[in-house]
């Protein structure tokens, strides 16, 4: 098996310094670049393939593994020759996601959720009520489900509830998202569906697949496999461009 070619490691190298650039956090990034010497010289590469381990890009939602292949890309091979990666035209990608369980979990329990979940107004019989949201936890139990339970508190009554409730995901219309249908609730509180729908507004906040859309980029979901501990999503994506590269 021949070696890589120079000019693929270098331009490989250059995007995988764009891609880290985008990133809060990462524990490992590669990209691999196939193309016949002469056709790279003329900017033609046969594939682009992205594998990165540990990336936490928005949300703070942490994916184990993100694996973006594309097919034949047309470069600028000037630019490409100083580590910028322009491409001539978009190119079709195929993307896999995988979402571990604890990490979703870890998620709904940061920052920015848990300000979002501080405080919450609910319609309850007509009326304002003010609850807050305390620690959530996301489970993947089984085959094609997901649980959620929280406590809540109603802040003028002074009083502790708990919401359990399991639910299936499925993509939404837009394929950009996973949407949580077929709610069935464990326990009874009257408090149950208004409490449910601010939770579920941000599980599919954190589910949103625009949340590992990279610059130039658009995704779509054509496959959704849930099973316990693990929800992972296979999409089709556009790429008009590779983050600034310029190294």
């Amino acid at each position: 098996m021949n070696s890589p070619d120079i000019g693929e490691q270098a331009i490989s190298k250059a995007a995988e310094i764009g891609l880290e650039s985008q990133l809060d956090k990462s524990e490992d990034v590669k990209v691999y670049l196939r193309a016949n010497p002469l056709d790279l010289m003329q900017g033609k590469v046969q594939s682009v393939s992205v594998k990165g381990k540990g990336l936490v890009m928005k949300k703070e939602l942490r994916a184990e593994k993100i694996h973006i292949e594309t097919g034949d890309i047309d470069i600028n091979p000037i630019k490409a020759a100083l580590g910028d990666i322009e491409l001539n035209s978009s190119s079709d990608a195929r993307v896999l996601v995988v979402l571990k369980e604890e990490d979703i979990q870890r998620a709904f329990n940061s920052k920015y959720v848990i300000e979002k979940l501080k405080n919450l107004e609910i319609i309850y019989k007509g009326k304002p009520v003010k609850i807050e949201v305390n620690r959530v936890t996301f489970q993947l139990p089984e085959v094609g489900k997901i649980n959620l339970k929280a406590d809540i508190k109603l802040i003028e009554q002074n009083q502790q509830e708990q919401i359990n409730f399991s639910a299936i995901p499925e993509v939404n219309s837009h394929g950009n998202s996973v949407k949580l249908n077929s709610i069935e609730y464990k326990n009874e509180s009257e408090y149950n569906t208004e409490v449910a729908k601010a939770i579920i507004d941000n599980a599919e906040e954190i589910l949103d697949l625009r949340n590992f859309e990279l610059e130039q980029m658009s995704m779509r979901i054509r496959r959704l496999d849930v099973k316990p501990g693990k929800l992972t999503m296979e999409a089709d994506a556009v790429i008009e461009g590779f983050p600034d590269t310029k190294v």
